[in-house]
């Protein structure tokens, strides 16, 4: 039965949310936690740490954390999980790359694809707000790490595995 409720889970997170790994993190979130209850709020902050570290897309890496816990230390859960996530979005790139090859330089293609991107940066800061609970902001230390990341990144462009080694350094050191 969990088998069947993963495969669900994760079927409608990849048929209804569009915009990438980060933008799914909400709705993966509201699935695991909130729904399903397989994972605390502090598990998935956890794993999604993790999954940002690790290679591959943050969803897909978290899927399959969540479908291997969730199945109780069972690989077959994670192959749920993980396929169907990917499954919507295998089929719909196919559909999307015949079709865009063909229609890509039409104005309303062009128009539909303006809408899109703003609703794409409003899914991604959608899962920024998600992430930000008080287990992820603990104290004021927490803010400054925030901080520097943010800074880091955005000016500076230091590279996102530099900042999570330096991160988990400066935890280290911190608390």
């Amino acid at each position: 039965m969990i088998y069947l409720q993963l495969f669900l889970s994760f079927l409608k997170i990849g048929i209804f949310c569009f915009g990438g790994g980060y933008a799914m993190l909400s709705l993966i979130q509201d699935k695991v936690v909130n729904q399903h209850g397989w994972l605390t709020i502090s598990e998935f902050a956890d794993i999604v740490a993790v999954s940002q570290m690790t290679p591959g897309p943050i969803a897909i890496n978290t899927a399959t954390y969540v479908g291997y816990t969730a199945a109780g230390g069972n690989v077959l859960g994670s192959v749920m999980a993980t396929l169907a996530l990917i499954l919507p979005s295998v089929v719909m790139m196919t559909i999307v790359s015949r079709f865009f090859i063909k229609y890509g330089k039409n104005e309303i293609v062009q128009g539909v694809f303006k809408g899109i991107r703003p609703v794409v940066v409003g899914l991604i800061a959608s899962a920024v707000l998600v992430m930000a609970t008080p287990e992820n902001f603990a104290d004021y230390r927490s803010y400054l790490l925030f901080s520097a990341a943010f800074l880091a990144a955005y000016f500076y462009r230091v590279h996102p595995i530099l900042l999570m080694v330096l991160g988990g350094l400066a935890g280290f050191l911190m608390y």
